[in-house]
């Protein structure tokens, strides 16, 4: 008779090639993050030495005088020669001639907008006090009902666009899983939401297409 009991099914055992698919996948799940991360940072450290190695001169280059290769020599020299050329502009000799410099790319039409671009860009990213992508906000877009990660550009726009939008702020939305591209919108800030996430932890959202979690956390267990 039956007792009304529900029978316990035992699950069948993982045969032995079940068994090594899973040691191998547990392994590249090991791996691949390190051997990734150290191609990534050697692939660096090679692509900087192989353009300002050449540049130090033979009698000044350790590597003349020894048997072997210096890796990362290049950053290193790279970090001096940025430390040096700061100093140089910090003083007034320095900033009358990049003045002088700067006189004269105003003179090349196309050059001239380049170089703006990119001084107000890397000025922008370079400033401590720049607000720039240090607020991760969520706002409704491109329609409602959708939500998107945005980053603050700007809380000043342009005169232009505050005579239409008097409160705007600019915002990016990236795309995934390329932050540095994205779409530049101009909205009221009413229409953001705050988020209390690192600008950091919201780019890995964005690069994994939201499945990567906070790695901190994780590599703190």
């Amino acid at each position: 008779m039956p007792t009304g009991k529900p029978t316990e099914v035992t699950p069948p055992k993982a045969g032995p090639l079940t068994t090594l698919r899973n040691w191998f996948f547990a392994g590249v799940v090991v791996a691949a993050p390190i051997g990734i991360t150290i191609w990534l940072v050697w692939s660096f450290v090679a692509f900087v030495d192989r353009h300002i190695k050449p540049l130090i001169p033979p009698a000044w280059n350790p590597e003349t005088y020894l048997d072997v290769g210096l890796p990362g020599l290049g950053i290193v020299i790279a970090v001096i020669g940025l430390v040096v050329l700061g100093a140089l502009a910090a003083n007034l000799f320095g900033r009358w001639a990049l003045r002088m410099g700067e006189r004269l790319v105003a003179r090349v039409p196309l050059v001239r907008s380049i170089y703006a671009l990119l001084k107000q860009v890397i000025e922008t990213f370079a400033s401590n006090d720049a607000s720039s992508f240090k607020e991760t906000v969520l706002i409704e877009y491109p329609g409602k009902g959708l939500w998107v990660i945005g980053f603050i550009t700007s809380r000043t726009p342009d005169p232009e666009i505050l005579a239409t939008v008097p409160d705007a702020v600019g915002v990016i939305v990236p795309t995934s899983p390329n932050v540095a591209m994205g779409q530049l919108v101009y909205v009221s800030p009413e229409r953001l939401v705050k988020l209390d996430m690192s600008v950091e932890k919201a780019a890995k959202l964005v690069i994994s297409f939201g499945i990567l979690k906070d790695t901190q956390s994780e590599l703190g267990k």
